[in-house]
């Protein structure tokens, strides 16, 4: 019996001695873990700012939007009515100078025309056609003569005018320095007045262009049959939105 007794109390503390390495490298690793240091990124300071460059530019170009409008007893008499002057206002254009590139159909509308009296029922009283053109005028001393040619032809409608540039990829780009100047300025007096400075830009991103003009504006035809109808170009503001995000120190 006491050989047996020896015998267990040698293989318990044999137990004990195997248990206690294996679970010497997990505490290790435990107070390695514990005592490593966790280093903290300062978070980075950033200004948000958006700004806008504009330019004034003298117009080359004009688009004008006419259009006939014809009455008919049937749709078949109101758009044949249509066909006959629209086709006679192409000639026009054609004998003004205009490519046929620089003319588009810009809408096209045929609505049967009602008679709403009082307490009765609507009464069909005909068709109404209407042909849109826009037209696009490449020389701004012929957008006067080129609107008398189409109203003596047959346009009974003159809906607006718009002036643009044909190439405005130069003014653009001054509208674009002139919005990032705009934003440098402006960061660099935030991070002044923080106590901070500008360190480097960390992304930009543009808006535009847009063209800022007048209303499209109506016109009437001169009276004078030597006269032809005034039109006033003026100037364009083209403008260039900026965004832009900066990192300070």
């Amino acid at each position: 019996m006491p050989a047996i007794k020896s015998a267990l109390l040698k293989s318990f503390a044999l137990g004990a001695l195997a248990a206690g390495l294996a679970a010497a490298p997990l505490m290790a690793h435990a107070q390695t873990a514990q005592s490593t240091p966790v280093l903290m990124m300062p978070a980075q300071s950033t200004l948000s700012l958006s700004a806008n460059g504009e330019v004034s530019a003298t117009p080359d170009m004009a688009t004008v939007n006419f259009a006939v409008v014809t009455q008919g007893n049937t749709a078949s008499d109101a758009m044949k009515a249509n066909n006959v002057r629209m086709n006679a206002v192409m000639a026009s254009l054609k004998s003004a100078g205009i490519a046929a590139k620089d003319i588009q159909t810009s809408n096209l509308n045929l609505n049967p025309q009602y008679d709403y009296t009082d307490g009765q029922a609507p009464r069909l009283t005909g068709y109404q056609a209407q042909n849109q053109i826009t037209v696009r005028v490449n020389d701004l001393n012929q957008t006067g003569p080129v609107i008398d040619a189409v109203i003596k032809a047959g346009i009974n409608q003159v809906n607006s005018i718009n002036f643009g540039l044909k190439n405005d990829e130069a003014v653009t780009d001054q509208a674009r320095q002139a919005a990032v100047a705009t934003l440098l300025k402006r960061a660099n007096l935030y991070a002044a007045a923080t106590g901070m400075k500008v360190k480097r830009i960390i992304s930009i991103e543009e808006g535009g262009p847009v063209y800022n003009q007048p209303q499209p504006m109506m016109f009437a035809r001169a009276k004078a049959a030597d006269l032809s109808t005034p039109v006033s170009s003026g100037e364009l503001q083209l403008s260039v939105n900026v965004s832009a995000t900066f990192e300070l120190e």
